[in-house]
């Protein structure tokens, strides 16, 4: 009899004890999805970095500078997101650059105008942020759209741009007709034919509800797209105006919801219709860059429907190669978002292309 005393004695402190372990690894899952990107953004402006406007052009542009520590690096986000999204890698720039980090229009808290949603429009406005606000010679990297961005104000500031990388870049595969060649691309799927559908709706009225319900990305997890929908739903309806999270969904699903509270949809409409690289001539534009360039990119994947989960094809990719006459392409195996999967790999390609 004491020896099952003892033994029931010692399961129940067996069971305590894995009952207090998994209540904290679920407490820690929870803090993690709510709360690691407010830690990540609080630790740039730790190291140094202060929010500030400019007025170029009659045009509002919102960004982050860091501390005079070297070059001056400009820093264009991606599509859907807000200079933040370089927090995790802002704290390492800051050490060798003077980091000026902005939020491109239709984001953040930069002008909010479809006039301004095209690459020429955006990108001249840039051009003119760059000589009011840094005044001299900078490196430029840009993701995504931001990649785009990045080539054509390297293409036309030639004067000015000391050096590029171009971050996973969307680059012979970004107008409608490349977007949708063969089964599309993932950003075409998951972007812009939902920012299209929300602007000819008039039923939901926050853009992260209606993306969380018609995400090509959450479909693909089956059952539990109602379930993400519902909660999408419901934290925009008590929290309007917020960065959205979830507690019980991991954040690598998620992230991409994070900055959309601050997001235009009508940029990404401009996407869908073309007019966002209307006058643009891709292949022109990336033969006049003259500073050296690095293309930073993403390894190609596809879904098991043939959707494009990358940002360009390899035949893609090697035509970047081969049009831009100083050009050295490191492949990564990462997702999209480069510079937050794997910020050294990220900071060590900027200090490449710009010699330091």
């Amino acid at each position: 009899m004491a020896y099952g005393h003892k033994a029931f004695k010692v399961i129940g402190i067996a069971l305590a004890a894995v009952t207090v372990v998994a209540t904290g690894a679920i407490l820690v899952y929870r803090d993690d999805n709510l709360h690691t990107e407010e830690r990540l953004i609080a630790k740039a402006y730790n190291a140094g970095f202060s929010e500030k406007r400019a007025e170029v052009d009659g045009a509002t542009i919102n960004y982050a500078e860091g501390p005079n520590n070297g070059p001056a690096l400009l820093l264009i986000h991606g599509q859907g997101m807000e200079w933040e999204d370089y927090a995790r890698a802002l704290p390492e720039l800051a050490k060798r650059y003077h980091v000026f980090a902005i939020d491109c229009f239709g984001h953040g808290e930069s002008a909010h105008d479809p006039a301004l949603y095209s690459c020429a429009v955006n990108g001249n406005k840039l051009i003119a942020f760059a000589r009011q606000v840094i005044d001299g010679n900078y490196v430029i990297s840009g993701h995504s759209s931001g990649g785009v961005l990045a080539a054509y104000m390297a293409s036309n500031d030639r004067e000015h741009v000391s050096a590029c990388m171009l971050e996973d870049p969307p680059l012979f595969r970004i107008t409608p007709e490349e977007a949708q060649e063969g089964a599309g691309t993932f950003a075409w799927h998951d972007g812009y034919i939902i920012a299209h559908s929300f602007l000819h709706q008039n039923e939901v009225s926050a853009y992260p509800a209606w993306y969380a319900s018609h995400s090509y990305l959450f479909g693909l997890f089956g059952g539990l797209q109602k379930m993400l929908a519902q909660q999408t739903a419901t934290f925009c309806a008590e929290h309007p105006h917020e960065h959205v999270t979830n507690a019980w969904v991991p954040r690598a699903w998620t992230r991409g919801m994070y900055f959309m509270d601050d997001w235009d949809p009508r940029f990404g409409d401009s996407f869908y219709d073309g007019s966002w690289m209307a006058g643009i001539d891709q292949e022109g534009m990336l033969k006049q860059i003259e500073c050296p360039v690095i293309f930073l990119k993403a390894k190609t994947n596809y879904g098991k429907d043939e959707v494009l989960y990358a940002a360009t094809t390899d035949e893609d990719a090697k035509r970047v190669q081969q049009t831009i006459p100083r050009c050295e392409t490191i492949e990564i195996e990462s997702g999209h978002d480069i510079h937050s999967e794997h910020p050294d790999a990220f900071v060590n390609a900027i200090n490449r292309v710009a010699g330091q």
